[in-house]
């Protein structure tokens, strides 16, 4: 039987987890109403350019708030501030876009600016969290469900749209409205929640040395006092020699070599992410499948029964990360996208259309591949970038560098999502051809560059990147005798005072 400890570790970590829902729920939310006649009428018929843009707006507002606002906040204001607002901004987002005024498509843009800032905040604080709380030997295991919320939000959009398609003349407009007002419904669930979890006990100690508190936080979620201590310990040396050792802030992310390595590498690892292809197929796949079946209601299915299948992916993460290291799980899964997107490619670009659709056996296989593709990606360049991304970087500068590393994704999302929908237009299937080279070009990287951080404490990780041990250069500032062992003397401590 699992302790209790144990069990609330888990129930912190995805109540955190959730704000992934809003990045998996939003970004099938549009591809979802692209395939409303009503939604497309409601809008004028939009071009491609223009469906491009509302996917670069979303992606213009995360960028700005990953890069200059979701730091600063989860840093000054503490990691739930940080997922608490940007909740907040999803809700009034969400009610911008679902009563935009008929034909109104910059307010509708506006509201996915809104969406992306407020994203931007929850998705730099909710990673830094969960790593920051989480045990070191299961923290790989308790982020692989941060990329399996983001199909949880897939699953919602999907099947909240498929059962809107069915009903569409009883729904009338509100057959694209109620996907995109049910976004509401998580971050209401976070805002909650959020302020009922423990604060890192890190943000603690680094926010006016609050031992107590933090001590009070890690109580919660280790077993023994040994444990709380030791740990506090460990964070109080990392903490004393990045203050004295390393500067803080945006500065910092360049000044240190060990730093700038790990920007460029998590950078690199977080673009890959968007050019796999699975960014364009979440955000495109309905049109993509418009070339291969005319009923919108059939399509709408293949994409639920897509979200999922990415979420029993997605788990296969939980097992494996831990177990066969980030390095194995990152270039398995690049090979076989790749694989599965060459495939695909060949198939439909070398088989006969009939009617403006693919024969039967023709569209089954380009489904089963594109299930297959996920298979492959979700537990590794789903997943395994986050957790990657959440644990490489010292206290002093995390929640600025995963931050900006992790709106790398929609730096390179905007770019492949503007030009997509003119490339699948005028190459048709061809364009999948390139997400294949990508792909083993990323296997490739990680190969040579990539070290493992499979099982390594967050105060020790610099080591792997050519940086200073934290904990062991911290112990000799805060003259500690064993950097990796604290004795319990808080008690007999406070005996002596009040004697």
């Amino acid at each position: 039987m699992p302790s209790g400890k144990l069990v609330y570790n888990w129930y912190i970590s995805l109540v955190a987890a959730s704000c992934m829902v809003l990045y998996g729920y939003d970004a099938s939310v549009f591809n979802s109403v692209q395939g409303s006649k009503n939604w497309i009428a409601f809008f004028n018929n939009p071009d491609p350019n223009i469906i491009g843009a509302i996917n670069t707006a979303y992606t213009v507002g995360a960028v700005v708030a990953g890069f200059f606002l979701g730091g600063p906040l989860a840093d000054y204001g503490g990691r739930r501030v940080g997922m608490a607002t940007g909740s907040l901004l999803v809700i009034i987002a969400t009610f911008m876009q679902t009563f935009t005024p008929r034909g109104n498509i910059a307010c509708f843009i506006g509201g996915r600016v809104l969406i992306g800032l407020g994203q931007g905040l929850a998705l730099t604080a909710g990673p830094i969290y969960i790593g920051e709380l989480a045990p070191s030997n299961i923290r790989g295991t308790i982020m692989s469900f941060w990329q399996m919320f983001y199909s949880v939000g897939s699953f919602l959009a999907y099947w909240i749209n498929y059962a809107c398609s069915k009903n569409v003349k009883k729904l009338g407009e509100w057959d694209w409205k109620m996907v995109v007002i049910f976004q509401i419904l998580m971050p209401v669930l976070i805002i909650a929640q959020v302020f009922f979890i423990p604060e890192s006990p890190r943000w603690y100690v680094q926010h006016g040395n609050r031992l107590d508190d933090a001590r009070r936080s890690l109580a919660k979620v280790r077993d023994t006092e040994q444990e709380v201590e030791d740990e506090l310990l460990a964070i109080r040396e990392a903490i004393e020699f990045e203050a004295e050792a390393i500067s803080s802030g945006y500065s910092a992310l360049w000044k240190d070599k060990s730093v700038r390595k790990r920007m460029y590498l998590a950078m690199i690892i977080n673009a890959g992410q968007q050019i796999t292809g699975q960014g364009t197929l979440n955000s495109y796949s309905t049109i993509i499948y418009k070339k291969v079946f005319k009923d919108p209601s059939q399509i709408a299915l293949i994409n639920a029964l897509n979200a999922t299948f990415g979420i029993i992916f997605t788990l296969n993460a939980t097992w494996t990360v831990d177990r066969f290291g980030r390095k194995f799980l990152f270039i398995v899964g690049g090979c076989g996208m790749a694989v599965c997107m060459l495939i695909a490619a060949t198939v439909e670009t070398q088989t006969p259309t009939f009617d403006g659709a693919k024969s039967v056996p023709v569209g089954i296989a380009i489904v089963f591949l594109m299930f297959l593709f996920a298979f492959f990606y979700k537990p590794s360049w789903g997943a395994t970038v986050w957790i990657y991304t959440a644990e490489i970087f010292s206290m002093n500068v995390r929640a600025q560098a995963v931050g900006m590393c992790s709106q790398t994704q929609n730096v390179a999302n905007s770019i492949v999502q503007q030009f997509f929908p003119i490339f699948l237009q005028n190459c048709g299937f061809y364009a999948f051809y390139m997400f294949a080279g990508v792909n083993v070009c990323l296997a490739v990287f990680v190969w040579f560059f990539l070290p493992e951080t499979k099982k390594v404490s967050l105060e020790e990780i610099d080591t792997l990147f050519g940086g200073s041990n934290h904990v062991e250069s911290g112990a000799e500032i805060v003259g500690a005798k064993d950097p990796h062992h604290a004795q319990i003397e808080r008690i007999e401590e406070v005996e002596e005072k009040r004697a």
